[in-house]
């Protein structure tokens, strides 16, 4: 589900990034996420000492809103999750579990963009030449993490960072699931080179839309609807080649999930159900307020 990260849209999504991240350190993100989300948006953007408290007091508002109103949200889905890990699954149903988790987030993100919108006036030049600098050094990371010269470095590389995951949910796997792995992300479409291009897109289309928006002077329903337009070609990209990339790699890894899924055992599908037990917990443990 990491599909958003864009900018000024980063202060929202930086708080969403830490919603489910794993069993006991939710708490312990969360209840630190304030900071957390701070860091990561003065990385990108070098807010001034001037700027910088009324970014950290829209986060804290954004968090406020979320503790109090969301958290609940999440609870029937996990616990829904819980009934059903131990049964065997299909790609529609893998899927639908996608478009679920993205339709509890979705109040979050528009709530998150209400606030970043009104951030957008105190942006200046500095601002856009931090993110344009910030961008390059990511890209070079991407490059470096996934796009290995050696294609049997970069395809252990892929195996190693899905194992990974799986195992946050279920647990270490054994030689079958592993082979599943292995077998998966060799057959994947994913295509670095594709997404460094349509990442690199997204990135000037910020920058630009950011500028545009500043030196406009755009009132509130301008600068909310021109973010929301950024978000909305994260979901669907005006290039129809990524457009068509988008789809099949998202179908293929509802498969994926459904495989490896339906190749765990019996001890490591209740491994996966602690797991959400573990995070259902923590969930009810920060709306109860429990440090």
């Amino acid at each position: 589900m990491s599909r958003i990260k864009n900018t000024i849209i980063g202060v929202a999504a930086a708080l969403l990034m830490f919603t489910l991240p794993g069993c006991s350190s939710v708490r312990l993100a969360y209840n630190n996420a304030s900071q957390l989300a701070w860091w990561w948006a003065d990385s990108y953007l070098d807010f001034s000492r001037e700027k910088a408290p009324a970014v950290r007091q829209a986060i804290d508002r954004l968090l406020d809103w979320h503790r109090t109103t969301q958290l609940t949200e999440y609870i029937p889905l996990l616990v829904a999750a819980q009934a059903q890990v131990a049964e065997p699954t299909t790609p529609a149903l893998a899927c639908r579990w996608q478009d679920q988790v993205r339709d509890k987030l979705e109040p979050s993100l528009q709530r998150a963009l209400a606030q970043a919108a009104e951030l957008v006036p105190g942006l200046a030049e500095p601002q856009f030449k931090a993110l344009e600098k910030r961008y390059t050094k990511g890209n070079d990371e991407m490059r470096e993490e996934f796009m290995q010269a050696d294609v049997a470095e970069r395809q252990a590389e892929s195996v190693k960072r899905a194992l990974e995951r799986a195992e946050r949910l279920y647990g270490r796997l054994g030689d079958v699931q592993k082979r599943v792995v292995k077998e998966g992300v060799a057959a994947s479409p994913f295509n670095p080179e594709l997404w460094l291009r349509e990442r690199q897109r997204r990135q000037r289309e910020t920058v630009q839309t950011l500028r545009r928006l500043v030196a406009d002077k755009a009132d509130a329903d301008q600068r909310l609807a021109a973010l929301r337009s950024l978000v909305a070609h994260t979901e669907r990209s005006p290039d129809a080649e990524y457009r068509v990339y988008q789809v099949k790699l998202n179908d293929y890894n509802c498969v994926f999930a459904a495989q490896l899924h339906n190749a765990t055992s019996a001890a490591q599908r209740l491994k996966a159900r602690e797991t959400l037990k573990g995070w259902e917990e923590d969930l009810r443990a920060l709306i109860a307020g429990t440090p």
